[in-house]
């Protein structure tokens, strides 16, 4: 390992232990692992589909450890790509949480708009969204920025077999008739490679902190596992 890949890799071990650490011991704690499987699929140069099903489990749960379904996401994006570097996007999601919980489903429709930019080996990007959150007794409308990063851990370009970092910090307001307005914010950092078939898969964790403005915030902790897949 060059001494180049040697300092990013210290660098992405320091910042997910500094993540885990943060919640440690906080109260009003909640543990889940969401694995994840996507599938990319180009159209044309400029339009693009994304499907992707991922299942959120409790993991740790009224501060016992435990492992046990929670809900299933369902989602799919529509993507086109209006500049280089700028695309605008729609998504629909189902999420399955009746069959886990007494808790209603809900239906999700997702507007966007994605910049990004890479003056050198690392890429930088803003996400900007907006939710309709749907169920039967209510309707929550969900603003969202997201800064994140990547770059390859070894050398200056990816290549296959090698890995790489993706972090990102996000910030949500959500809003509903009849209730106060929430604010969420969420910090992650994970590690994936590049293999064969353009296939890719990350690993890593994320730390979320629901309704910060209230007197007792929730903590949550995501273990997050993912495989994509671009035909």
């Amino acid at each position: 390992m060059t001494m180049y890949s040697t300092k990013w890799f210290l660098f992405v071990s320091v910042l997910l232990l500094l993540i885990s650490a943060s919640v440690k011991g906080q109260e009003n704690l909640t543990g889940y692992w969401q694995p994840q499987i996507a599938i990319n699929y180009p159209v044309s140069g400029s339009y693009s589909h994304n499907f992707s099903i991922a299942n959120r489990n409790y993991i740790f749960d009224n501060e016992e450890f435990t492992l046990k379904g929670r809900q299933l996401d369902v989602v799919h994006f529509s993507n086109l790509k209006v500049r280089d570097n700028q695309s605008i996007a729609l998504g629909v999601q189902y999420r399955f949480r009746s069959n886990f919980e007494n808790r209603e489903n809900e239906l999700r429709l997702t507007q966007q708009y994605n910049i990004t930019n890479q003056p050198f080996a690392i890429r930088y990007g803003h996400r900007f969204r907006t939710e309709q959150r749907i169920t039967n007794s209510l309707t929550t409308h969900r603003f969202r920025y997201r800064f994140a990063l990547d770059f390859p851990l070894v050398g200056e370009k990816l290549d296959v077999g090698e890995p790489y970092f993706v972090g990102s910090l996000e910030n949500l307001l959500s809003v509903a008739k009849y209730n106060a307005p929430q604010y969420d914010a969420r910090l992650s950092g994970q590690v994936g490679w590049q293999l064969n078939g353009g296939i890719k898969f990350q690993v890593g964790v994320e730390y979320r902190m629901e309704d910060y403005s209230a007197g007792v915030p929730q903590h949550i902790l995501f273990l997050l596992t993912s495989a994509q897949i671009s035909l």
